[in-house]
């Protein structure tokens, strides 16, 4: 699960994550820890989205080149 690979990236993908959403703080990552629903609840709080909105958007992130492809070419196999 995507998930799982960004939780265990999550301190090296928090760059990636503040360039998407500045809005969010260090201590909000802190919080987040790499779980997909808190990264969207967070975002949804912080820009005043609706969830739908915010969900979308964090769908969308995790699909862009770099942010999970990185990980994966690293992976042990």
């Amino acid at each position: 699960m995507s998930w799982d690979l960004i939780q265990e990236n999550w301190k090296q993908l928090r760059g990636r994550v503040l360039a998407q959403w500045d809005k969010l703080t260090e201590d909000d990552l802190d919080q987040i820890g790499g779980e997909g629903d808190k990264l969207s609840d967070y975002v949804r709080t912080r820009y005043g989205i609706p969830k739908s909105e915010a969900d979308k958007q964090v769908s969308e992130w995790i699909r862009e080149p770099g942010v999970l492809d990185d990980w994966n070419d690293r992976r042990s196999i």
